[in-house]
C-alpha cells in the first residue's frame, strides 16, 4: 500500500454509522430527530474539539453564504458547524471511505445535506476547479501528509483571490521522540509532523501571507482536564473516540496527551490569505 492507502486504512472502520447511532440511542437521543451538536462527542476529532472549531471559524471570518472547503473532513463535525452556526456551504474531502459515507449519512440525519457534502478524494489532487472557494480549512490533517508544499499549492489553487486558509494542525515544537501509536498514526511511516517554522515557510512559498497564529495547547489541556473530571464523576460517555479508534483508543490518546503535556507537540492555528 502507498502512504495514502495506509492512512485511509488506519482511520477506516466498518459499521461506523451504526456504532454512532447505537451510542446515541444509549445516551437517550431520538435518532430520527438529531442535531449536529448530538455528534460532538465523536465528530470533532482534533485537539480543542468544538471550541477550537469555533475559534478557527471566527478567525477566518466565516459568514453566511460563503463556500468553504474542509480538507480531511473526517466525520464532518467542523463542516456541519460551519453550515449550522455560520451559514456556509461546505464541501469536505477525505481519504477514508468509511468516514465519507458516515459523514454524509449523519449530515442527512440532521437536515444539512442541502448545504454540506463530502466525497472521497486526495488533498494532493483536489477535485475542484480553480478559484472555487471563499475559504478553506485543514484541521489535524497535515500530520498525515508528507508533501505539504503540494498540499498548500492545491489549496491555494482552488481558493478565490484574497480568500483565507485556516490551518489547525499538531506541530512539533520540541525535538523529543514521539511515542507510537498516536491518534493519527500507528507508526512513523505515516506520521509527518513539522515545526511551525516549516508551516510558515511552506505557506509563504505557496503564495499565502500569514495573518495570525495561535498556540491552542493551554485550551486543549484545560478542556482535557475538564473531560477527565467529568468521566471520573459520571463514567465514560457512550459517544466518544473509542468509536473511531476502537480498542487502541486508550493507548493512542494516552501517548498523545503525554506528549502534549511534555511540550513536545502543540496544536497550532494559522490563518493566511491568498496573495
Amino acid at each position: 500500500m502507498n502512504v495514502e492507502q495506509q492512512v485511509a486504512a488506519h482511520y477506516g472502520r466498518g459499521n461506523l454509522q451504526r456504532a454512532i447511532l447505537d451510542a446515541l440511542k444509549e445516551s437517550g437521543k431520538d435518532i430520527e430527530k438529531l442535531t449536529p451538536s448530538d455528534f460532538s462527542g465523536v465528530d470533532e476529532f482534533h485537539f480543542g474539539w468544538r471550541p477550537a472549531t469555533d475559534a478557527l471559524a471566527r478567525q477566518l471570518g466565516l459568514t453566511s453564504g460563503m463556500h468553504v472547503l474542509d480538507v480531511g473532513s473526517g466525520l464532518g463535525g467542523p463542516a456541519r458547524c460551519f453550515a449550522e452556526i455560520y451559514g456556509c456551504r461546505v464541501d469536505g474531502i477525505d481519504l477514508t471511505p468509511d468516514f465519507v459515507d458516515t459523514a454524509n449519512a449523519l449530515t442527512r440525519r440532521c437536515g444539512l445535506a442541502d448545504r454540506v457534502t463530502f466525497q472521497t478524494a486526495s488533498a494532493l489532487s483536489l477535485p475542484f476547479s480553480d478559484g472555487t472557494f471563499d475559504a478553506a480549512t485543514l484541521i489535524h490533517v497535515g500530520m498525515n501528509i508528507q508533501d505539504k508544499a503540494k498540499l498548500f499549492g492545491e489549496m491555494r489553487r482552488v481558493l478565490k483571490d484574497g480568500a483565507h486558509i485556516g490551518v489547525y494542525d499538531v506541530m512539533r515544537v520540541q525535538p523529543d521522540e514521539i511515542p507510537f501509536p498516536v491518534p493519527w498514526a500507528a507508526s512513523p511511516a505515516t506520521s509527518f509532523l513539522e515545526t511551525p517554522d516549516t508551516y510558515r515557510r511552506l505557506l509563504t512559498e505557496a503564495g499565502f501571507e500569514l495573518q495570525s497564529e495561535r498556540n491552542q495547547r493551554e485550551l486543549t489541556l484545560k478542556l482535557s482536564r475538564e473531560m477527565r473530571e467529568h468521566v471520573e464523576r459520571h463514567g465514560p460517555p457512550p459517544l466518544g473516540p473509542h468509536l473511531t479508534m476502537g480498542s487502541a483508543a486508550q493507548e493512542r490518546l494516552g501517548n498523545v496527551m503525554a506528549t502534549l503535556e511534555r511540550g513536545t507537540i502543540a496544536p497550532i492555528e494559522m490563518v493566511a490569505q491568498k496573495r
